[in-house]
């Protein structure tokens, strides 16, 4: 105590002690930046990632194009204005669905698949895990149910209270789309071309209606096999509005196993869709094609680095948007 100079002075340990304290406070008072992790439900949803995986193995093994399906879901969530789940959201007094989009109407699906994973999780975990990220998830194990690869994923984004209906036929890839096209829209999301071209791959498995291939198979085109184009034209007659939803696999050779013959049919000149072919037709994405009908180990990883990049557009974090109890109404 220094009583001649009026004060007293602590001891060192104590003002260390003090600084360490208000240090901590400052940092605590600092907001921190959410971010996705991969063990984001560890402690809250334990059992979530493994109810998910036995939903889709289920739904799949019921009908196998439903893999194509909520992988296609997914892609089209993540399109539209970030991963936020607003694609399962239904018509009301405040959203205008994209399910009405161009893109989506009477073709995306598996909308009751996800609704039923929902239900499990929240049946176990109320009000914890998104609807965006059992759309991400369910994609990754539904590649897997087929033999497609897997992939880690980050976990936490948050489902919007919003749609984007406007954004949807400007931000969606078209069946009719040319080369440029896919490459300029799938670089503003942030994915390379080869991105883009892995990510097409998906198309090994699947199927899409005659409305979509119809005028590719009858244009007498130079970049089409003639056997096939006669093969494709046995369901889906000339006519507009005759056989329009009539089914064709995407990939004629193994429609429902996960693999790279998507990418030797283009070689061949197979490609179902405008949109494929253009893949392989004396442009830049031309080697890139031809590496992965070579190599499909190297389409495998490609996919699936390319998956957890698309899965990481515009996520909403912290507390932006909410956890929806249904995905297709907002709280």
């Amino acid at each position: 105590m220094d009583l001649a100079a009026g004060r007293s002075r602590l001891p060192s340990c104590v003002s260390h002690a003090f600084l360490v304290v208000a240090g901590l406070f400052i940092l605590a008072s600092i907001p921190c930046e959410a971010q996705l992790s991969s063990s984001f439900y560890d402690n809250t949803c334990p059992n979530a990632l493994t109810t998910i995986r036995k939903a889709i193995r289920t739904a799949v093994s019921r009908e196998r194009r439903m893999a194509a399906s909520l992988i296609r879901l997914h892609f089209h969530d993540c399109f539209v204005q970030g991963c936020d789940a607003s694609i399962l959201l239904d018509d009301s007094a405040t959203i205008q669905s994209e399910k009405n989009a161009p893109n989506n109407n009477n073709s995306v699906r598996g909308y009751e698949v996800i609704d039923n994973v929902k239900s499990q999780v929240e049946s176990i975990c109320p009000g914890v895990v998104s609807c965006a990220d059992i759309l991400a998830v369910a994609a990754r194990d539904a590649s897997v149910v087929v033999g497609g690869p897997t992939w880690t994923l980050k976990l936490g984004r948050r489902d919007s209270t919003t749609s984007g209906l406007s954004q949807a036929a400007a931000n969606l890839p078209s069946f009719r789309d040319g080369l440029d096209r896919l490459i300029s829209l799938f670089s503003t999301k942030g994915l390379s071309t080869r991105d883009m071209v892995a990510l097409s791959g998906s198309h090994t498995i699947g199927q899409a209606r005659c409305i979509t291939y119809r005028d590719r198979i009858y244009d007498n085109g130079t970049n089409i096999d003639a056997g096939f184009a006669s093969t494709r034209r046995r369901r889906c007659p000339v006519d507009n509005g005759n056989g329009d939803d009539n089914l064709a696999a995407l990939d004629l050779v193994t429609p429902n196993s996960f693999d790279n013959n998507y990418f030797k049919n283009l070689i061949q000149r197979k490609g179902l869709l405008q949109s494929d072919q253009v893949l392989f037709n004396g442009g830049s994405t031309d080697s890139i094609v031809t590496e992965y009908s070579k190599s499909p180990s190297t389409f495998s990883s490609d996919f699936a680095a390319a998956m957890v990049k698309m899965a990481d557009i515009e996520p909403l974090l912290g507390s932006a948007g909410e956890i929806r109890k249904y995905c297709n109404v907002i709280n």
